[in-house]
């Protein structure tokens, strides 16, 4: 393609407005129309990566291949378009303050002052290109976290301003904005979103597209009064109401022929279209019968009064995956270890579950109560899969309760344990010691070798595998064999560094534990092999 096409998309009136499931679902609906794609993520903040964030203030760090800590809506380009996110497509406001300033020092400016516009706004713009090309897009879709109207937007702004300006043909916008149904009205609102398109207007930036959130569909007369106040051509104000599956996105936008009108405001030619195996998925989704019920026990679920799921996304889009694979709809149950703690005898209502899932997790808040369940789910076969951190709890639970180890325990949790099931990976120790936190953990993919007649074996279908990593501890070495003699079995080893990373019952229906993060490598047309085989063994659990 002669000029590549790059699609901005900006959020109105709230965050978590839904632009990540809106960028997800362009570039599914085009990339179905034989273009290439690839998505961008630009968060405003000054952190270089999502790494340092706690998952209840900005939900789910999600890990690339490369080792990127970034915004969890990398997950929904990846989950959605099958595509491979890397650093590449993940930009931040401190990475792009912190290479100007490089470049001031290092003199690559040439002596001339360095001015925050539009200094700041061409490095926003070279990364953008840098991600277009290496990833030989022709067409590009940017998400903007936040939304407009937020001071620290402006930058972002101004950059996509810039690229319109130089190749007015080649750059459209759409703003996802919502549409408020006050319950005591019983009117959609119109009005706030007019707001934000005027708010846009003011930094200098015609919107092509409006896609009108809201709890029902959008009418046609709100539609009518959208796009003539806001300047918008007829039929360019999209309806998109809340949906029963997030994948049925692509399918709306295409019914209401967005992936064709955003290919003619960008000049292309809108080739025919082949969504059979997503329409097939939805159809496949919306015929599931059966349920299966599934515990989650979490430590990252409240923020106040309100439960934040988000914390834990692609752990829960896995579950959802692999039980629809199973011609079964999940239900999900975000579970407090905290409660455990405060009520050990509450551990009982696990039995309710088909199966439990212990997700990934830091630090020592909540830990008792998941060694509880733990050891409740072992005691009485209920499917398990323990992620990360509910992998080495697990065999802190075991070593504690079965192996007989009285003291086991992890030295993230006691630093002075005389049995550290769980120690420091010797390559993490300098930078524990020297406070070298972000962007060292153990980060990205790494290969990994299967034990023949294993659970995990048995999932995967083969005996090697590669799957994406974020820690800093590992299971000491020290306690396999005494753990092995008890009934564990190490399934799976980075044999490089001979480190494990599955572990499994023998004498269990279904027990796993990866220190490795499955859920990231789960697509909603290909469910991960071992959250599938765990909601296999939940439905049989629950048969029996």
């Amino acid at each position: 393609m002669k000029h590549p096409k790059f699609i901005f998309v900006i959020g109105g009136v709230m965050s978590s407005v839904g632009k990540g499931i809106t960028s997800s679902s362009i570039g599914t609906i085009l990339q179905s129309r034989g273009y290439r794609i690839t998505n961008v993520k630009c968060d405003m903040y000054v952190n270089i990566d999502a790494g340092t964030i706690r998952p209840t203030e900005h939900g789910e760090v999600f890990i690339g291949t490369d080792g990127i800590e970034a915004d969890q809506d990398l997950g929904n380009y990846e989950r959605f378009t099958g595509r491979t996110m890397t650093a590449l497509n993940y930009i931040t406001t401190g990475q792009v303050y912190q290479e100007v300033i490089r470049k001031e020092r290092n003199l690559e400016y040439n002596g001339e002052d360095v001015e925050v516009v539009p200094d700041v706004p061409h490095e926003i713009i070279r990364r953008i290109q840098l991600a277009q090309k290496k990833n030989k897009a022709e067409i590009t879709i940017v998400e903007f976290g936040g939304t407009i109207g937020e001071y620290q937007v402006l930058l972002f702004l101004e950059a996509a301003r810039i690229m319109k300006v130089h190749n007015p043909d080649d750059v459209a916008f759409v703003l996802v904005s919502y549409l408020p149904l006050p319950s005591h009205i019983g009117e959609m609102k119109t009005k706030p979103t007019q707001y934000a398109v005027r708010t846009l207007n003011a930094a200098g930036i015609m919107a092509d597209f409006i896609v009108a959130r809201a709890e029902r569909s959008l009418d046609q007369r709100r539609r009518e009064i959208l796009a003539m106040v806001c300047n918008l051509r007829p039929g360019t104000v999209l309806a998109a109401p809340d949906q029963s599956s997030i994948y049925d996105v692509p399918l709306l936008f295409h019914e209401q022929k967005l992936d064709e009108m955003l290919l003619r405001t960008l000049g292309l030619r809108p080739r025919k279209n082949d969504l059979r195996i997503w329409k097939n998925f939805s159809r496949k989704v919306r015929r599931c019968k059966k349920t299966v019920n599934i515990g989650v026990v979490g430590k990252y679920f409240g923020t106040g009064d309100f439960t934040l799921a988000d914390s834990y996304i692609s752990v829960i889009e896995a579950a959802k995956h692999a039980a629809w694979a199973h011609d079964a709809k999940p239900n999900l149950t975000w579970i407090d270890s905290a409660e455990y703690e405060k009520d050990p005898k509450k551990v009982r209502e696990l039995s309710r579950y088909d199966g439990i899932i212990v997700p990934g997790g830091f630090g020592s808040r909540g830990i008792e109560g998941v060694l509880r369940a733990i050891q409740y789910v072992r005691e009485n076969g209920i499917p398990y899969l323990g992620l990360c951190y509910g992998m080495q709890l697990a065999t802190i639970e075991f070593a504690k309760n079965v192996a007989k180890i009285a003291n086991a325990n992890s030295v993230e949790i006691d630093a002075n344990t005389s049995d550290p099931v769980i120690c420091v990976n010797p390559k993490q120790q300098k930078n524990i010691l020297e406070k070298q936190m972000g962007a060292t953990m153990r980060l990205g993919s790494y290969p990994c070798t299967v034990q023949k007649k294993s659970l995990a074996y048995r999932a995967y279908k083969q005996g090697k595998i590669s799957e994406r990593h974020r820690h800093r501890y590992e299971f000491n070495n020290q306690y396999r064999e005494a753990l092995e003699r008890a009934g564990m079995r190490f399934s799976g080893i980075n044999e490089k560094d001979n480190l494990v990373e599955i572990v499994e019952l023998a004498n269990h229906p279904w027990f796993v534990g990866t220190q490795f993060h499955p859920e990231f490598q789960s697509h909603p047309l290909t469910p991960h092999p071992l959250f599938k085989d765990f909601i296999g063994a939940a439905i049989k659990r629950q048969k029996t």
